[in-house]
């Protein structure tokens, strides 16, 4: 399927958009006080390092892992956050992320 590029700015919106959300709720549930500009900053720096991630090493676990290790660098220096607190929020923010992504597309019907 081909997209242009009016099309793939509008899906990455969408996703930033739902990301950004979804990192404000769950760091909002773990008692921090930051607003929306820092969940927003939280997931562009995340689709930055993940874009990279994947872009210099290919698709595949180990860039999963390497982007993931740096996105938790990310929260924690975002938020003034520890390890095991950037690691608890990322956790249920990609469970979250995952079951709205599994839920958003059947949401319109098919295409």
């Amino acid at each position: 399927m081909d997209e242009t590029l009016a099309e793939a700015l509008i899906l990455f919106l969408i996703g930033l958009i739902v990301s950004t959300i979804v990192i404000y709720v769950v760091t909002k549930l773990f008692g921090e006080k930051e607003g929306i500009g820092t969940a927003l900053l939280a997931a562009l720096v995340g689709a930055v390092i993940y874009a990279l991630a994947y872009y210099f090493l290919g698709n595949g676990l180990l860039a999963a892992l390497v982007a993931g290790f740096f996105w938790l660098l990310a929260l924690g220096s975002l938020y003034s956050v520890g390890w095991w607190k950037a690691l608890g929020v990322a956790i249920i923010v990609w469970v979250i992320a995952f079951l709205v992504g599994f839920i958003l597309p059947t949401v319109v019907g098919p295409l």
